[in-house]
């Protein structure tokens, strides 16, 4: 599941050469604050998609809601924690 879901937000992905020196830069529509920029086309996918694996990382771990990816959905299942003995 999480791979699908990298793998449909990183085809939503959106790219441009910018004018002032050249490089790329990307960003995936919809899911804010995941942007790269790099001096190559292939560099700044690599870059975007270490990106979007970081920020699913990050809101994994504050319980953040995901967008939903060409109906793809990441549920975070709360558990309880277990008292110390």
């Amino acid at each position: 599941m999480l791979t699908d879901y990298i793998a449909a937000a990183m085809r939503k992905a959106k790219y441009e050469i910018l004018e002032d020196d050249g490089s790329y830069y990307s960003e995936i529509p919809g899911i804010q604050g995941v942007y790269a920029n790099h001096e190559t086309l292939e560099g700044c996918r690599s870059q975007l998609q270490s990106v979007l694996e970081g920020w699913i990382i990050l809101g994994l771990q504050f319980n953040d809601p995901f967008p939903e990816v060409d109906g793809i959905i990441i549920e975070v299942m709360q558990t309880p924690k277990s008292e110390a003995v």
